[in-house]
């Protein structure tokens, strides 16, 4: 069991049911319209697509967190750890909104994936992450780099900041992923 970042699928998106985010896409498409911006849909898988991003959130955040307050503003410490739903829409600031998800309690807040995108971006850079040898878009292949040895091999032969506490590193590359696939499939990102 445990906490997941999860991508949401277009079907489950749309679903006011227990497993649905159908209150919250709602609720989000009105603020929008509010706001003057069209509704968002998310993206229909394409029968080829790879499946879908899961990653298991279980490192110590203490030093994700340290490094953000020392490289980010409080707004974009906001922007980085207080969001429950990530979308691939460009947003200046987080939206809440006032119905829960099992995970959100009674407010969801939703953030933009291009502005998460942008500030983990920044958190790679600061700490050294060799981007080109973490794994993206295999369910859990992030979570297992970091767990099964593939991230301390890579410290041996890459060694930097990052390199330093694995724990800080997970979290830098698990934002920049999910902003990542959020934006390359078009589709939400939660915590399940």
């Amino acid at each position: 069991m445990g906490l997941y970042l999860v991508s949401v699928a277009a079907q489950d998106w749309s679903q006011s049911r227990e497993d649905g985010y159908g209150d919250v896409a709602a609720a989000l498409n009105i603020e929008l319209d509010r706001r003057g911006l069209p509704p968002y849909e998310p993206l229909q898988a394409p029968p080829e697509a790879p499946g879908w991003f899961e990653e298991k959130v279980s490192p110590s955040m203490d030093g994700f967190v340290a490094l953000c307050r020392t490289r980010l503003t409080g707004t974009e410490l906001s922007a980085v750890l207080d969001w429950s739903v990530l979308v691939p829409l460009a947003l200046e600031e987080e939206i809440v909104l006032p119905v829960g998800t099992a995970y959100s309690g009674e407010e969801t807040s939703v953030a933009g994936a291009p502005r998460l995108l942008a500030l983990a971006e920044r958190l790679a850079g600061a700490v050294g992450l060799p981007v080109d040898a973490i794994p993206a878009d295999k369910n859990l292949a992030l979570s297992l780099w970091f767990l099964e040895g593939g991230a301390e091999h890579t410290a041996r032969v890459r060694p930097g900041p990052w390199a330093e506490d694995l724990d800080t590193a997970f979290y830098v590359a698990l934002y920049l992923r999910a902003a990542q696939y959020s934006l390359r499939h078009g589709c939400p990102m939660t915590y399940a």
